[in-house]
């Protein structure tokens, strides 16, 4: 998130100064009488919706596109917003769904969960990893981000959009960063497990190649030669005096006749 420059107190905290330049979104939403088709509704640029609550009864309603994707950018689903109908009265709400054409992209309907006046409410918010960890940048670790949400509660109106974690307090490769180590804003009570943790460092390992394997020389010159042809066996060469010795006892009885 990128922090209004105008603000140059640095003292103050980074929820507080959020607050005063992000006030609590407002979204304007008409009654929708029609039930069925829809295609009629999103012809006229409106975003078919229904918003309801524990004390609030299922009401089909229809809100601006344009003006309902510029809110949904800002809040996201961890954020309350106000609801404002024609007769100018108001509903805290979160955009609990939000069904999406598979093809487009484009919003189809979206669900409003009406907060019950008076009471908490539990919602997960996106951490955001801010500064420069001295054992990344100096010793050469590498960032590990364990969680990347954190689950909170507040009233509506003491909901952050976002919670900041400030990486430079991990100096050296064994420093980590806790849930129970996070400054929440006033009156936001923690729901995650207070150990878990959120954000480490890694130490940079160097892949060391192996060495080939040496090569047999000697291996390489039997499987040259071949196999050897044993005496007996096709294509072996008679032993030198035996085929002399059989060719005179012929001679020798021919010579008798």
């Amino acid at each position: 998130m990128v922090i209004d420059t105008r603000y140059k107190d640095r003292s103050l905290p980074f929820w507080l100064v959020y607050e005063k330049i992000c006030p609590m979104l407002t979204l304007s939403v008409t009654a929708r009488e029609r039930v069925g088709k829809l295609d009629s509704v999103r012809a006229e640029g409106l975003l078919p919706a229904v918003f309801y609550g524990p004390k609030e009864a299922s009401t089909n309603a229809s809100v601006s596109l344009i003006d309902f994707k510029k809110v949904w950018k800002k809040a996201g689903e961890s954020s309350v917003i106000i609801l404002k109908d024609a007769k100018g009265n108001e509903h805290e709400a979160l955009i609990h769904d939000v069904a999406i054409h598979p093809l487009s992209g484009e919003p189809l309907h979206v669900d409003f969960y009406v907060i019950e006046k008076g009471k908490k409410v539990e919602v997960s918010v996106p951490i955001i990893f801010a500064g420069v960890s001295p054992a990344v940048k100096d010793l050469g670790g590498i960032l590990v981000k364990v969680h990347r949400e954190l689950k909170i509660e507040a009233a509506p109106r003491d909901l952050p959009h976002e919670v900041s974690v400030d990486i430079s307090k991990l100096a050296t490769l064994t420093d980590v960063i806790k849930v129970k180590d996070i400054v929440l804003p006033k009156g936001v009570e923690l729901k995650t497990n207070p150990e878990d943790v959120v954000a480490s460092i890694a130490e940079a390992k160097e892949e060391v190649e192996e060495a080939p394997a040496a090569i047999d020389m000697a291996s390489i010159e039997v499987e040259a030669k071949g196999k050897e042809v044993k005496e007996g066996e096709e294509g072996a060469t008679p032993a030198a005096g035996k085929g002399d010795a059989k060719g005179g006892d012929k001679k020798d009885s021919g010579g008798k006749k």
